[in-house]
């Protein structure tokens, strides 16, 4: 066998740095080994230029950031990139770490092999992007010493990037044999991430359908469109709500949803202005609020009533006609 055929043969390099390892290239090096291109690849763990420029990828070391050489580190001075730079259509500005930069090249391609569908399929995109932000981002964010806010209340230590950091041997420790260590971190990051991908594709993605039909039934649940009503309670509604109102093109915002609860009963829950806030496009009547049961009943006039949450957020009725009564006096009552 010629020189030629034997370097065919060999299995391809994954490049790292050695010593204390992190979150951010032990999750790079797990996304990596889920590509068909470097499944079988060996991870090396050095800091040796020579060794590094004999690597078919390189993360977290090197100092050069250069996708057409395959080459993601984030520690050089000059690194200012971040999701929103490196693909401009994405929203998101927080500086990227060698995690978010193969996260950012290569994850629709990661997602799709771990689905086992193909890259083009509707939902890659959308899981792609509730992955970054709702796991991705916060490695990034922890790995560049970005904090959530100025003046933090108390620290969050038991983080995927806190787990990771403990899963190296400490200082004093007898056993120093870093390696098996660092397998087991790629194991612990490896398998929240795919917990998270699969959460989105079994759980996240199918209350879309949902979500959607229920929108396109709106006018038949109240004249005004906006009350909504979901067949299905429990399906994780909110964040489909609002990206699907702008899809569709929705002028009036939705103001209320009907569900079961898992007892049967029927409940009237506010739309809050957004995903991640406590203010709703409009609150249940202030009178009703922290009212229960008859007395509840009398005061708003509609028979069957349960509750009104004191912040007013959320209702319930014994029948699906009482809860849809509440939500159209709401409305009524706003607009006098």
């Amino acid at each position: 066998m010629n020189n030629s055929a034997k370097k065919v043969c060999q299995p391809k390099k994954i490049g790292t740095h050695s010593g204390t390892f992190h979150c951010d290239e032990v999750l790079a090096c797990f996304m990596l080994k889920q590509l068909p291109q470097y499944k079988d690849a060996e991870i090396v763990r050095t800091r040796d230029k020579v060794v590094l420029d004999e690597c078919d990828i390189v993360v977290d070391v090197g100092g050069v950031y250069d996708p057409s050489k395959h080459r993601y580190d984030h520690h050089q001075r000059t690194f200012t990139s971040c999701m929103n730079t490196v693909r401009p259509n994405k929203p998101w500005a927080t500086k990227l770490s060698s995690a978010g930069l193969v996260y950012c090249h290569f994850g629709e391609d990661v997602i799709a092999e771990i689905l086992g569908i193909g890259k083009d399929d509707d939902k890659i995109g959308a899981i792609f992007d509730k992955v970054y932000e709702n796991f991705m981002e916060e490695i990034d964010a922890i790995d560049n010493g970005i904090s959530a806010c100025k003046d933090p209340k108390y620290i969050i230590s038991t983080g995927l990037s806190s787990r990771v950091k403990h899963l190296n041997p400490s200082w004093n420790g007898k056993d120093q044999n870093i390696e098996p260590r660092f397998q087991s971190a790629m194991e612990v990051t490896g398998s929240e991430f795919i917990d998270r991908i699969k959460y989105y594709n079994d759980c996240w993605w199918p209350a879309r359908e949902i979500v959607e039909a229920a929108l396109k039934n709106r006018f038949n649940v109240d004249p005004s469109g906006e009350v909504i009503e979901f067949t299905q309670g429990g399906c994780p509604w909110k964040e489909h709500l609002y990206a699907l109102e702008e899809t569709m093109k929705i002028e009036t915002p939705i103001k209320y949803a009907l569900y079961t609860d898992q007892n049967g009963k029927y409940r009237v829950q506010c739309v809050s202005i957004s995903s991640t806030s406590f203010d709703n496009r409009l609150s249940l009547p202030e009178k009703w609020r922290g009212v229960r049961d008859e007395e509840l009943s009398n005061l708003s006039g509609i028979p069957g009533c349960i509750f009104v949450h004191a912040s007013g957020f959320i209702g319930g009725n014994e029948t699906r006609d009482g809860a849809l009564t509440m939500a159209r006096k709401s409305l009524e009552l706003a607009r006098q």
